[in-house]
C-alpha cells in the first residue's frame, strides 16, 4: 500500500501547490498546460492500448463493461458525490464537482494504475506508482488551478482505488497472468485516450461509465477456467 499512499500524498500536496498560485497564472498559461497534459494522457494511453494483442477480448470488455456501467450510472454517481461534497465545503461553487470527477477520473483510468497497483500487492515494487505519484501531483497542480478545491478530493478515489487493486493482488495472484495484465492494460489505455480526447473537447464520452470493461479480463479468465465450455 505504499506507492498508493505516496501517491495520494502528491495529489494533496499537488492541489495545495495549486491553490497557492491559482490567482497568479492567467488563463492562457492554464488552458495550453491543460492541453499540454492532454496530449500526454492520449500519448500514455495510446501506448498502453496496445499491451495486447487479443483483439476480441479487448472488444467484449469494453461493449460489457459499457452496458454494465450504465446500468450502475457510475459516473452519474460520481457526478452526485461531487455535488454532495459542494455542499460541505465552503466556496465550492458548481466547479467542485467536475474538479473531483475529471481528476478522479484521469488519475484511477490507465495502465499506470491499474498495473502499479498489481505490481505492488504482487510483487511489493512501488517504482510505477512512485513515478504515477508524480506525474499526478503535476496535473493535481494545473487542475486545481483551473477547477478549484474539488481536485483534492481525488486523492481519497486514488487511496480507496488503487488500494483495492493492490489487496486483491495479494490474494488472486493465481489469476493475474501475463495475458489478463495485459487485457486489463489495453482497455485502461483506450479509457484514459478518451479522457485525454475528452480533456480536448474532442469527444464527450462518458468514460466514468466504462471503468467495469477493466476488470472483465479478469473476471473471464476466472469463468474460462471454472467452465471450459468457455475455452474458446
Amino acid at each position: 500500500m505504499l506507492g498508493t499512499v505516496v501517491n495520494a500524498c502528491a495529489i494533496i500536496a499537488g492541489c495545495l501547490t495549486g491553490l497557492v498560485f491559482k490567482g497568479g497564472i492567467a488563463e492562457k498559461y492554464k488552458e495550453t498546460v491543460i492541453h499540454a497534459v492532454a496530449l500526454a494522457v492520449v500519448l500514455v494511453g495510446l501506448k498502453a492500448a496496445f499491451a495486447s494483442e487479443a483483439l476480441l477480448a479487448v472488444i467484449l470488455s469494453l461493449v460489457i463493461g459499457a452496458l454494465m456501467g450504465e446500468w450502475m450510472d457510475i459516473e452519474g454517481r460520481l457526478q452526485g458525490l461531487g455535488e454532495w461534497l459542494e455542499t460541505k465545503v465552503p466556496g465550492g461553487e458548481g466547479s467542485l464537482a467536475k474538479g473531483f470527477v475529471t481528476a478522479s477520473l484521469v488519475f484511477c483510468v490507465g495502465s499506470m494504475a491499474i498495473v502499479g497497483a498489481l505490481e505492488s500487492g504482487l510483487t511489493g515494487n512501488h517504482q510505477t506508482l512512485y513515478a504515477k505519484a508524480i506525474l499526478d501531483g503535476i496535473i493535481s497542480v494545473i487542475f486545481t488551478t483551473t477547477m478549484g478545491i474539488g481536485v483534492i478530493f481525488s486523492a481519497v478515489a486514488v487511496f480507496l482505488y488503487q488500494g483495492s487493486i493492490t489487496l486483491t493482488a495479494t490474494v488472486m495472484k493465481q489469476f493475474l497472468t501475463p495475458e489478463v495484465v495485459a487485457q486489463m492494460t489495453s482497455v485502461g489505455g483506450l479509457l484514459i485516450l478518451t479522457i485525454g480526447l475528452n480533456m480536448l473537447n474532442v469527444t464527450k464520452i462518458r468514460v466514468g461509465n466504462m471503468l467495469p470493461a477493466i476488470f472483465l479480463p479478469l473476471l473471464w479468465f476466472i469463468a474460462r477456467g471454472a467452465l471450459p465450455v468457455f475455452s474458446f
